[in-house]
């Protein structure tokens, strides 16, 4: 009969994923303090050390291998397998490789390694410092997934790999991410350790200096380091390594000598994302974008355009492409089958913990192994000096184990002895059973002097290394003084260059370029302000362009000044300015430079004003000229001329350099009332923007101005408001402030 067992819902889930978290996290996802290693990386590590393919060996089939720890160990799918193999070669990711690879094993730009079938691989020399010491039972070895096989816990790792290499994992819930550092440097650190157990992380930093990537580039935020070391968790900022080089035909190159980690294994990404900025125009300063890297190094060339600011374009890159990324530190491994986010000082503790216990471990080994070496060697020694009785006892032995007791415990009966002072001799012997093997299996030539005089040595020897290693053994200080020789010769052997510059770089903003080109700015009757390019204006008709009272060609970076009839000057930016066509309304110049209630009458660009020279004419009959220097402020609204209470700017008139030097140039008055008058412009004064001006013309308290221009001798006539035209010809040349001649209309 069939049984059911009723289970809760919520809580065989909650049991299952908590199963599942468990093994993911111990078992797959995260590295272990001791060896720095995660699970598959060991078991890759150990099949092809039982496979024997040391660096001094030649390379294996990747496919053994794999199939080697797939079948044996690791039963997870042979591309997980081959994918960890391939990231223990990568020298762009890993500061001392694991793998000897041989073959494609991609490359940096982000080309995949070939199938594992065409690929060979070996152990490394820095594989080797873990692998070392296995067959000493240093570690505990545990039954394999099927219980056919034995595998390691934990790798004899006698270098400190999981700050050195560095490693990246993504668990249930949690992930790590332990940046790679240079060798010497944690080695120093780990002697400085051992030196002085309550060393701060502060006094650490003296030897490690923060993270050095196999890629180099540059930490623009050194000061966060001391806190990431502190806590175990922060942020790098990391950039690429630039120059600024001059290049062809007056351009500017930007050479990437140096990537950011985050990129190692994408260069090609990083390329084709520079690239994606010149095409989309991102960046129009860019002219080209190239990878010249070889062999020798990267080498990554963005050619700028010409007259264009490379510096400026290389802040931009930085804020907007790769060339400048965040790598998130999360100091995380697995203790004693927990998860804990580790300190820089607690996990160099934990280093140097395991290699005080595997050097006990190790010593512990070498004194056994000598003290049973030289129970061997003293018994040989014995039996030299009494071979004949030996030679004896087998003679007269029916057995090997008749003669072996007899060597161990002085068993004589049933032998047969020459001479009863033998037998008695044999009664006394006490050969352990250790000496008296090698005894019964000593070949005759170990009775040749010089074979006797190796033994002595080698008794001398044994005896100097039993002492040796009963010292190390007996005080704490001595078994640390091995492990700094030790990690001194390993920091001469993988000793390498600092790469990563450490540095503190403010982040500087992008300021976008805009190409400078020709646009013009016009205003309609009702004061509707629009730009247009050069290229909309030139195919406007004639009839269209009517419509507009305001016509201003400028540049695309200049300043539109805007004058009103109450006497001050109001800025706009051109980038303000609208851009639209023709046919579109454009926006109230009020709403651009917050004119209110005031009436603009004159509108000019600021490079114009800048190099001309203005005639302001009031409706209460004053006149005046003033430079155009006069209104180079960066303020957005100034006071352009002083005002009588009550009066207006009736005209605004600019002069260019060659109207000031003619001298034959003519002020012309036009008032309500239909006066005119014309007087050289050499009587009008130059003053400053605050002056009133001198007294143009002569008129009623009834009348004013209401047009006032400058004539030249060519000029005929000027077009007045109120469809009115005035003749130059009726009107003759008088004195400045005289009395206006009437009927010029």
């Amino acid at each position: 009969m069939e049984q059911f067992q009723q289970l809760d819902f919520s809580e065989e889930m909650r049991t299952s994923y908590r199963d599942y978290a468990l093994s993911v996290i111990i078992a797959r996802a995260l590295p272990d303090v001791r060896d720095g290693l995660k699970p598959v990386q060991r078991r890759i590590l150990y099949a092809m050390n039982e496979l024997g393919v040391e660096p001094n060996k030649p390379h294996r089939k990747s496919a053994r291998i794999v199939g080697d720890t797939m079948g044996k160990y690791h039963p997870h799918g042979d591309s997980s397998i081959y994918d960890a193999l391939v990231h223990m070669s990568e020298d762009y990711s890993l500061q001392i490789p694991l793998i000897d690879g041989h073959g494609n094993f991609g490359s940096i730009d982000g080309d995949p390694a070939a199938a594992m079938r065409y690929t060979e691989a070996r152990l490394s020399e820095g594989a080797m410092t873990m692998l070392d010491n296995l067959d000493k039972g240093l570690v505990e070895f545990i039954p394999n997934f099927d219980e056919s096989e034995k595998e390691p816990v934990v790798l004899p790792a006698m270098l400190p790999n999981l700050l050195i290499n560095g490693t990246t994992g993504i668990a249930v819930g949690m992930a790590t991410n332990i940046p790679p550092h240079n060798p010497s440097e944690v080695i120093d650190a780990c002697i400085a350790y051992l030196d002085n157990s309550d060393i701060s992380v502060e006094g650490l930093m003296h030897y490690i200096k923060g993270p050095d990537f196999p890629t180099g580039g540059i930490i623009i935020n050194g000061d966060a380091l001391a806190d990431i070391y502190r806590t175990g968790e922060g942020r790098i900022k990391v950039r690429a390594k630039a120059v600024i080089e001059r290049g062809d035909n007056g351009r500017s190159n930007i050479i990437i000598t140096e990537i950011p980690y985050t990129v190692s294994g994408n260069k090609t990404k990083l390329v084709e994302s520079l690239v994606g900025l010149m095409r989309d125009k991102v960046f129009e300063e860019i002219y080209d974008v190239r990878d010249e890297s070889s062999k020798e190094g990267i080498r990554i060339v963005i050619e700028v355009k010409k007259d264009r600011d490379a510096q400026n374009l290389l802040n931009g890159l930085f804020k907007k492409s790769p060339l400048e990324d965040t790598y998130t530190v999360n100091l995380l491994a697995v203790k004693e089958k927990q998860p804990i986010v580790f300190n820089l000082r607690s996990m160099i503790g934990e280093f140097i913990e395991f290699q005080e216990e595997l050097y006990t471990k190790e010593h512990e080994f070498l004194l056994n192994k000598a003290k049973q070496r030289i129970e061997i060697v003293e018994g040989l020694l014995r039996a030299c000096d009494v071979i004949d009785l030996i030679i004896e006892i087998l003679r007269g032995s029916d057995s090997v184990k008749q003669a072996k007791d007899c060597l161990m415990f002085g068993d004589v009966t049933d032998i047969r002895f020459k001479s009863e002072s033998s037998r008695m001799q044999a009664f006394r012997l006490n050969f352990t059973q250790a000496q008296a093997d090698a005894i019964l299996a000593m070949p005759l030539y170990r009775l040749i002097g010089l074979e006797i005089q190796k033994l002595e040595e080698e008794q001398k020897i044994l005896k100097e290394n039993i002492e040796k290693y009963t010292a190390i053994l007996a005080r704490k200080s001595a078994l640390r003084a091995v492990i700094k020789e030790r990690l001194r010769a390993f920091g001469k052997k993988f000793a390498r260059p600092r790469l990563t510059q450490i540095d503190n770089i403010a982040v500087s903003d992008y300021v976008e370029e805009v190409k400078i080109e020709d646009i013009y700015v016009l205003v309609d009757r009702f004061g509707y302000t629009k730009s247009v390019d050069e290229a909309t204006y030139s195919k406007a008709a004639p009839e269209v362009l009517k419509e507009f009272v305001h016509t201003v060609r400028m540049k695309n970076n200049d300043v539109l000044c805007v004058f009103t009839a109450e006497g001050n000057m109001f800025r706009v930016r051109a980038e303000k300015l609208p851009k639209c066509k023709l046919k579109e309304k454009g926006t109230l110049i009020h709403n651009l430079c917050k004119l209110d209630q005031e009436e603009a009458i004159f509108y000019c660009s600021f490079k114009q004003l800048f190099e001309s020279q203005l005639v302001f004419t009031s409706e209460g009959g004053f006149i005046k000229q003033v430079s155009g220097v006069e209104f180079d402020t960066g303020r957005l609204c100034v006071a352009a001329t002083k005002l009588e209470t009550n009066d207006r700017v009736a005209s605004i008139c600019m002069l260019g350099a060659a109207d000031v030097l003619a001298g034959n140039r003519k002020a012309v008055i036009v008032t309500k009332n239909g006066y005119g008058l014309a007087f050289p412009l050499t009587e009008v004064p130059e003053m400053k923007k605050t002056g009133r001006g001198v007294k143009a013309i002569t008129m009623d308290k009834s009348d004013k101005i209401i047009f006032a221009g400058v004539a030249g001798p060519e000029t005929v006539s000027f077009e007045l408001p109120g469809d009115k035209t005035l003749d130059m010809k009726k009107l003759k040349t008088r004195p400045r402030a005289s009395k206006g001649v009437k009927g010029v209309v």
